[in-house]
């Protein structure tokens, strides 16, 4: 038969079959998350922004101005926070899929930017 008609084992060379690896759909799946959630981070921020540039056309007003004011912080605070929602739903994942060490640094830098977080509110 020539060699480019044989087919490729499902294995590596030397693994029985009952040995083979497991599949990686739940790692893809975990994947799909963590990419969901910075696809939502990015979406709502630009939307954000982009509804405060609509705004700037509108006459001024103090309500306008108040509006744009918060819509361009709350842009802001969703680009901050988007990265911190993927370390938290990725850590999860890894906790679910048994890789505890993974796990536990993800929370410990959690952990670690709460208390960042908590002695910049008290300064």
């Amino acid at each position: 038969m020539p060699a480019e008609l044989v087919p490729e084992p499902d294995t590596a060379p030397g693994v029985p079959a009952h040995e083979a690896p497991l599949p990686v759909g739940r790692a893809v799946a975990g994947e799909r998350w963590v990419a969901r959630v910075l696809r939502a981070g990015a979406i709502m921020s630009g939307g954000m922004f982009l509804l405060s540039l609509v705004l700037e056309a509108l006459p001024r007003s103090q309500a306008v101005h108040v509006a744009i004011d918060l819509l361009r912080k709350g842009a802001a605070s969703m680009l901050l926070v988007t990265p911190v929602a993927r370390l938290a739903v990725a850590g999860t994942l890894l906790g679910v899929r048994g890789e505890w060490r993974y796990a536990a640094i993800a929370a410990g830098v959690l952990g670690l930017l709460a208390v960042a977080v908590g002695a910049g509110f008290q300064a």
